[in-house]
């Protein structure tokens, strides 16, 4: 029943949203429409705080009539007259509302306004005898009735779950907030434009997928009702990015939504964005460079910093930036020798004490036990921006073996802050070696990895059509921002996080 609905949530209203009603309703009696449309300003408080905000109260005089129009933030009333702090998404602005003034309907709705409310006003800047800067409302209306009371205005939202939950509150009562979401579209601009610059081809490939691939992560289920067939939401678009380069084009990218069924952490979201090129005839050398360029770029346009501060570190974004391989890098951070991190038994020495079943830990092959001792003792240290090369083919089912030395992959992980923010290989174009990697992962999968992919016999066939030579790199966007904007969690840098379900009535109800 549709009233049942309506009852039960009304019924939750506290006291100061029925205050707001019965004003709502004064509105309405009045002949005002509480929820307006059609008033548009001309002008942004931020506008006129730079037209205005140096000059003397003298030197201002007669200024033209402006509309302008946002969200009552604060009143200070003085019976007769009052200062309303208006934020207009640019910035925020005294509207000045004298019964004198102001004009006799405006005056009236002002009486019947909250905090929250959204209003329209038109009138001349003048700065007050304190020297603030205010426009002297010659008109004002209430266009939009706010029922629900803003949080304390000094405080905003101080729990951590309602701020993300309720997104729309946060950003109404912390213009940081907004600054921060409005820098990652920035940088998603400057990314894309970068890309478009360098003559790549922007495409959109499949969110659904029939064979999970393209990474190592378990995926989310779904079912298509109208095919009966099992889909999966994708992990990654690497292997339809590849078909396309078997197809002609040369240089294409996503940037998109991917989906791991993955715990969360301060660093990972199951819904996260980021962005995969891949370019022919190019090798992994090609893109260091390339990302080297796109992050001082950055720098340079965007934050306006070589330097960018994250907790107490200092990360310096100008290049060049440090190229290690992983043995390198594995003896440079544990004081081992070159000849020490080839030894099998030597990384087991340095892997004594992690929180991994001996057993395990001593059935690993030497490879593993590489990349297990480089996360362990190393990954957290790459504070400054450093490209890590020479992954052990056994952990990289998708990358070009290397020419001289098989046992390594042509790859790079790209860090900053301690994290993995790119990934990039020369990429495997040999359909027989990629069947056969294939099915090491189905054999993993069979055997409970439910993060082991299955055989994608489609992408082998693509490949036995001729790939070039290609190389390719996925860009994690939201680990990025965070590092480019001190967010010490990947939830602020999010419009809208994945929460638990909100329960706003009991079973009984």
């Amino acid at each position: 029943m549709k009233d049942k609905h309506v009852r039960r949530w009304t019924e939750l209203f506290p006291e100061q949203m029925e205050v707001r009603l019965e004003k709502r309703k004064k509105l309405e009696e009045s002949g005002s429409n509480p929820y307006k449309n059609g008033y548009k300003p001309n002008t942004s408080f931020k506008y006129l705080t730079e037209q205005y905000g140096e000059k003397a109260k003298e030197e201002i005089g007669e200024t033209p009539r402006y509309k302008v129009a946002g969200r009552v933030m604060m009143v200070r009333d003085f019976g007769k007259a009052a200062f309303l702090q208006v934020d207009d998404g640019s910035s925020r602005f005294q509207l000045y509302v004298n019964k004198q003034v102001t004009s006799e309907k405006g005056f009236a709705e002002y009486k019947l306004l909250d905090t929250g409310d959204i209003v329209y006003a038109e009138g001349d800047v003048f700065k007050t005898m304190k020297g603030e800067l205010a426009l002297n409302a010659r008109e004002l209306t209430i266009l939009t009735k706010s029922i629900r009371p803003l949080p304390e205005k000094f405080h905003g939202l101080t729990d951590a779950e309602l701020r993300y939950r309720m997104r729309y509150v946060d950003m109404i009562m912390d213009a940081e907030v907004r600054a921060k979401l409005k820098m990652r579209s920035q940088i998603v601009r400057y990314i894309r434009e970068y890309f478009y610059e360098n003559d790549f081809l922007e495409v959109e490939t499949p969110m659904m997928h029939s064979v999970a691939g393209g990474a190592a992560a378990r995926p989310f289920n779904t079912h298509h009702n109208a095919l009966d067939m099992e889909l999966f939401m994708r992990i990654a678009p690497e292997l339809h990015l590849k078909r396309l380069i078997v197809g002609g084009y040369n240089k294409v990218f996503e940037m998109n939504r991917c989906f791991r069924n993955e715990g969360l952490s301060l660093k990972h979201n199951p819904e996260f964005t980021t962005i995969e090129f891949y370019w022919a005839y190019a090798t992994y050398h090609d893109l260091m460079d390339f990302t080297e360029q796109l992050i001082t770029g950055l720098a340079t346009h965007v934050i306006k910093s070589d330097v960018v501060k994250f907790g107490e570190h200092e990360i310096n974004l100008k290049g060049p930036y440090a190229r290690l391989t992983m043995r390198e890098a594995v003896a440079k951070y544990t004081n081992s020798t070159m000849d020490q991190v080839n030894d099998r038994t030597h990384l087991l020495g340095l892997l004594k004490g992690i929180d991994m079943d001996p057993k395990k830990l001593n059935s690993l092959s030497w490879g593993k036990l590489l990349v297990l001792a480089f996360e362990e003792k190393v990954e957290a240290k790459l504070i400054q921006p450093t490209f890590i090369t020479e992954y052990p083919t056994e952990v990289s089912p998708l990358s070009r073996r290397n020419d001289e030395n098989p046992e390594f992959v042509d790859r790079f992980e790209f860090f900053m802050n301690g994290w993995e923010v790119g990934n990039a290989f020369s990429e495997l174009n040999n359909p027989t070696d990629q069947l056969d990697r294939f099915a090491d992962q189905a054999m993993a999968k069979e055997a409970g990895d439910d993060e082991a992919s299955e055989v994608d016999y489609d992408f082998v066939r693509a490949l036995e059509y001729g790939m070039p030579p290609t190389a390719g790199q996925g860009i994690g966007i939201d680990r990025l921002v965070m590092i480019l904007t001190d967010s010490p969690t990947i939830r602020e840098v999010i419009l809208f996080p994945l929460l638990k379900k909100e329960h706003f009535f009991s079973e009984e109800e």
